[in-house]
């Protein structure tokens, strides 16, 4: 599928408050479940809460994430102050992404992030997801540049938000507190819309 029809489906599922998604695979399900997995960006609900306080709580996602207890997700991702979108591979819940927007338009722009399963960590799945989003804060709600902050030791989050097309900015010292109760530094990364190419 070429970038621009990407492009418009995604702008059509959202309009109609449909999932986004990418459709690697439109033969059987059968070969589906062997090769790439469709994935799907949609809203979250209330079921999802649980199997995302799960995913939070893995190794590989608490490091960088803190814990969360089944309130504090349902606060963050159900009522939050930013939009929270599940991420489905396959069918499974897989992970979510959040984003918040600047509509002053001066300083227009959208911050985005992303946590992922550790057992779909490594096959591209989560950059994809990004693309996805990135396509729609671009696309149908008119970015023009978009932000991420990942710990600047988690160089494995760095090398995938690399991949879409990100870029590090500067580094900005101890800017979150991780779960050790530490002040760690962060790399500011940002994407502009002439640098996302949905064909990688």
């Amino acid at each position: 599928m070429h970038a621009v029809d990407l492009d418009r489906n995604l702008v059509s599922h959202m309009s109609n408050k449909q999932p986004l998604s990418t459709h690697h695979d439109r033969r059987s399900p059968h070969h589906a479940a062997k090769g790439r997995r469709r994935v799907v960006l949609r809203p979250i609900d209330r079921s999802d809460l649980q199997v995302l306080t799960d995913i939070l709580a893995e190794a590989g996602v608490s490091r960088w994430w803190g814990e969360h207890d089944l309130m504090r997700v349902e606060s963050e991702f159900l009522n939050g102050t930013a939009t929270s979108m599940a991420i489905e591979i396959g069918g499974v819940l897989a992970g979510a992404v959040q984003f918040t927007e600047e509509t002053d338009p001066d300083y227009r722009r959208a911050s985005v992030d992303i946590f992922l399963s550790d057992q779909w960590q490594g096959y591209g799945y989560g950059p994809e997801a990004l693309k996805l989003l990135a396509s729609h804060l671009i696309n149908s709600r008119g970015h023009h540049r978009l932000t991420i902050d990942p710990a600047l030791e988690n160089d494995r989050a760095i090398r995938a938000y690399s991949s879409v097309g990100f870029r590090p900015v500067g580094v900005m010292r101890k800017y979150e507190r991780g779960p050790d109760g530490r002040w760690r530094d962060s790399l500011l990364m940002d994407l502009l819309a002439e640098d996302l190419d949905l064909k990688r």
